[in-house]
């Protein structure tokens, strides 16, 4: 009998992030014997980005200690990091990757990792200096750069990096006033028990909510300052910084510009292959399946783009997948810590556990009598019951 033969062939990864970083030591892991290139529009190697909204902005982060590992470790391992460049247009028929400076690269296995990008809010005066987005490194260094001298800081959504930004600003001494359209936070992906509980969080630190508000315009002295933001109702908030958070959208241009199917991001199996032949795709930009649920999900988390990236270099290198994770997120806000197994939303009843009020409780998800989903604050005991729970349910 022949012994199997490693994998071989060159893999391209485009995105330089964590679903992207990962996937590259885990090829090398898995015994990929062939070259491997990944490609990164930052010049950073791939690095952590939920410290950007904690840590970072509090300067108790030097950059390498962002980075998923050390520089070194890809030349350690032949693995060949084209960073500050981007792809520009891929060839299927030749497996050519083109990039933006006139080079390219021939594939056999290609992986898009692309990511999301924040959601641009059109608003007059959004191009003035103080207005930040927060998803890259430099967007945090800006952003830190101004809670440095700034006294009150507008942040325009009640998402999750939005609260994280306003728990940091707090500790940091800036006034924080947050602008949310809908009539609560996190409308699209907590239950109301938790929006609850994290406005009473945030209020109690000092910050000011404005719900069902909208924002006109973004105004100053000159074009380089924020004196504060023209509400739709015409009254006037005080601000001299901008944080715009609205959500983001997953980055599909290369994959669209392919005729793959892209709506709500790039479509993939559970191994991350597209409709084309030795394409995948993982992460943020990609909407995937789910153990327990029907159609495809875009999840924005780590450990969804490290499942991804799991599977994707098992697919590639033909070893045996891993059983399928129950998703999972968190968010650390002041002393507070917030974990979420499942989906929530998608139950027909919920059961409290514990008071809110006492800052530890968990509020669990049931469809048909079964758990579903569970978001837990400061209880990582019924966190973990409940994700081996729902893991048994799947």
């Amino acid at each position: 009998m022949t012994p199997a033969q490693p994998p071989q062939g060159h893999a391209v990864i485009i995105g330089a992030g964590h679903a992207g970083g990962t996937l590259a030591a885990l090829l090398r892991q898995y015994g990929h014997l062939g070259p491997i290139t990944l490609v990164g529009g930052e010049d950073l190697p791939p690095y952590q980005r939920p410290p950007l909204s904690k840590a970072w902005l509090q300067q108790a982060m030097d950059p390498d200690d962002l980075l998923l590992r050390p520089a070194s470790a890809y030349a350690d391992q032949a693995i060949v990091l084209r960073l500050g460049m981007r792809a520009m247009a891929i060839e299927p028929g030749s497996r050519q990757v083109a990039l933006n400076d006139g080079s390219a690269l021939h594939y056999d296995h290609l992986v898009i990792a692309t990511g999301a990008a924040p959601r641009w809010l059109a608003l007059p005066g959004g191009e003035r200096p103080g207005v930040t987005y927060l998803r890259t490194l430099d967007d945090a260094q800006a952003l830190r750069g101004h809670l440095q001298t700034a006294r009150r800081l507008a942040i325009i959504g009640g998402g999750y990096v939005g609260l994280e930004v306003a728990s940091t600003a707090r500790k940091l001494g800036v006034q924080v006033r947050v602008i949310e359209r809908e009539g609560r936070l996190l409308t699209r992906s907590a239950s109301p028990q938790i929006a609850a509980h994290l406005q009473r969080l945030h209020a109690g630190q000092g910050v000011d909510f404005h719900f069902n508000a909208s924002v006109a315009s973004i105004q100053g002295d000159g074009p380089a300052s924020i004196t504060g933001l023209a509400m739709a109702d015409g009254t006037h908030l005080q601000c001299d910084a901008v944080l715009i958070g609205v959500g983001a959208a997953p980055s599909v241009e290369l994959a669209q510009s392919l005729g793959l199917d892209c709506a709500g991001g790039i479509a993939v199996d559970g191994e991350g292959r597209t409709a084309l032949p030795g394409i995948y795709a993982i992460g943020d930009a990609t909407r995937r399946p789910l153990a327990g649920h029907t159609g495809l999900h875009r999840l924005e988390s780590v450990p969804s783009a490290l499942e991804q990236a799991r599977r994707a270099a098992c697919a590639i290198t033909g070893r045996a997948l891993p059983a399928p994770e129950t998703p999972w997120f968190w968010s650390d806000q002041y002393d507070s810590k917030l974990q979420i197994a499942g989906l929530p939303g998608r139950g027909d009843q919920t059961v409290l556990r514990g008071d809110p009020t006492s800052g530890r409780f968990a509020v669990l998800h049931l469809q048909g009598g079964v758990l579903c989903a569970a978001e837990c604050v400061n209880s990582p005991g019924e966190f973990m019951a409940a994700r081996k729970a729902i893991a048994a349910n799947c």
